[in-house]
């Protein structure tokens, strides 16, 4: 099982400290409890359980644009990866932002961030995503931000950045980072929706489709990533992000969490 290990950047900062602060403010917050519906075994399960009339999934121009403004602006949230970021990326030469949507994170962080011409900043999404997103970034003159939709055709990145992604990804971590051209050094990873029980995969609503959303087990997930041989260095809750299936109340809510995590040598 991989477990939290010593860290420099860790040791040297104020973070631990400022944890119990973090989550302290985060629960004063009172956010939409987003729609679930159904709890199935599977990705693919889920998804043939869309109802007739709806869009399925991501890959669909009509829902390329949902809550862009929304995603980018920085939200309490984000304050653990950003923090991390800005250690890491004096010394790396590349992120790669998995399920970057439209570059939300490169917009919402940049003013914050070091982004200079020296680090390359690269998108990977579904083709309907990056084709807004590219449209987007052409229209707004934006420079610094490149976009792939597919793995075959992503860099070798120093930072493996998954924000918001993992809930919606329909294979297993380990085995996306196994398509890339090397594993990255680092993972930040947030937003995970976990549970302590069997993994389950419900369908989230949006306003023109219903999308297979996973809550992970817990244990099960930090083992995948004990396996595909990272260390994690730091964890984070979000207590707001919590989701419960109205449809199957008995499962409980979810626990969304974050992790920074090391390859090891």
């Amino acid at each position: 099982m991989s477990r939290p290990v010593d860290h420099p950047h860790l040791n040297r900062s104020p973070l631990v400290l400022a944890r119990a602060a973090f989550n302290s403010v985060l629960g004063r917050f009172h956010l939409r409890e987003y729609y679930h519906r159904g709890a199935f075994a599977t990705y693919q399960e889920a998804l043939a359980a869309v109802r007739p009339g709806l869009l399925a999934g991501y890959d669909n121009d009509g829902v390329a644009d949902v809550s862009f403004e929304k995603m980018c602006r920085i939200a309490l949230w984000d304050w653990p990866v950003l923090y991390w970021l800005r250690r890491l990326i004096p010394e790396s030469r590349c992120v790669l932002d998995a399920g970057g949507h439209q570059g939300t994170k490169f917009r919402a962080f940049g003013g914050h961030l070091e982004l200079d011409g020296r680090l390359r900043w690269v998108v990977y999404d579904v083709p309907a995503v990056v084709r807004a997103g590219r449209a987007r970034t052409e229209r707004d003159g934006l420079r610094g931000l490149e976009f792939v939709d597919s793995l075959d055709a992503a860099p070798e990145a120093d930072i493996f950045l998954a924000s918001g992604l993992l809930q919606y990804l329909d294979v297993p971590l380990g085995q996306l980072l196994g398509r890339l051209p090397a594993r990255p050094r680092h993972l930040l990873l947030n937003k995970v929706a976990t549970r302590e029980g069997p993994t389950v995969v419900t369908l989230e609503r949006f306003p023109r489709a219903e999308v297979p959303y996973q809550i992970r087990n817990r244990a099960e997930f930090l083992s995948a990533l004990d396996a595909a041989g990272y260390d994690v260095v730091d964890e984070w809750e979000i207590p707001n992000l919590a989701h419960e299936i109205p449809t199957h109340p008995h499962l409980g809510k979810s626990t969304s969490r974050g992790w920074y995590a090391v390859r090891r040598s």
